[in-house]
């Protein structure tokens, strides 16, 4: 079987600085992962090479069975979804809802001229019904709340039925309501066996959904754990990776929750 994802010894350097310091990291088909860690942990570095946005100083990316460096990154990113608030940032205020997920058919921001055939509208109304935006198709963006725009952004990204769906601090200024709607949608897409592997990077373990089956914790670039979630979400490892005694607790319906330790 061909990784999707498979990192070999991968460093990043800017400068004098090292925002990857040989990180090994491996993606199969049908696997979820989360990767945690604290501000200028290396995560969006990391993102950024999964999304063929960019090149490792060192080492070698694998995606979706092509080597970066050996293959046309316009043919590569297509087959890779991607929900991040530098794209969101990018979709006019004033365009509506249903046209924000199909122009993703043409990898643009915004309808121009581009001819979308009656299959291009399916795929976008099933992705609408899917996360619940149906009933906002005729809105445009610009008028959605943040929880709506974070669920039409992951439709979005769906849009080309891609191999790999990356998924950027979704739950990023989000209400309470907010985040745990985005949980529950996301929580239905992890347990879908159609969806594509799934890569969720976050600050905060509250915020993974139930179906998440891998974890990977960076610390200052480095993986300091990664594996199967249960092994790998422990008091001991996300301790060392923040830096401060916590309790890691995961209830019966598969939520995570982090208290600081009050006997550490």
């Amino acid at each position: 079987m061909v990784s999707v994802v498979d990192l070999e010894a991968v460093s990043v350097r800017r400068g004098t600085s090292i925002l990857l310091d040989k990180v090994n990291f491996s993606v199969e088909e049908g696997e979820r992962w989360v990767i945690i860690g604290p501000n200028g942990a290396g995560k969006t570095t990391l993102l950024s090479l999964l999304s063929a946005q960019s090149f490792p100083s060192e080492g070698k990316v694998n995606l979706l069975g092509e080597t970066m460096g050996a293959v046309d990154v316009f043919e590569l990113r297509p087959r890779i979804g991607v929900s991040s608030s530098a794209i969101a940032h990018r979709i006019p205020h004033a365009e509506a809802v249903r046209d924000v997920i199909v122009s993703a058919s043409y990898a643009v921001m915004g309808r121009w001229r581009e001819t979308y055939d009656e299959m291009d509208f399916e795929r976008a109304g099933q992705l609408m019904a899917l996360f619940n935006v149906s009933h906002l198709a005729d809105r445009t963006f610009g008028t959605l709340s943040e929880g709506e725009r974070k669920r039409v952004e992951i439709a979005r990204a769906l849009m080309t039925d891609p191999e790999l769906l990356l998924l950027d601090e979704p739950g990023d200024g989000l209400d309470l309501a907010g985040r745990e709607h985005l949980v529950g949608t996301l929580s239905v897409l992890c347990q879908n066996e159609d969806a594509p592997a799934m890569v969720l990077v976050t600050h905060h373990i509250e915020e993974i959904p139930p179906g998440i089956t891998h974890a990977m914790l960076l610390e200052h670039g480095r993986v300091s754990a990664s594996g199967p979630i249960e092994q790998v979400l422990t008091d001991e490892n996300l301790t060392a990776t923040f830096g401060l005694p916590l309790v890691i607790r995961r209830d019966d319906d598969g939520r995570w929750t982090a208290k600081a330790d009050p006997l550490g």
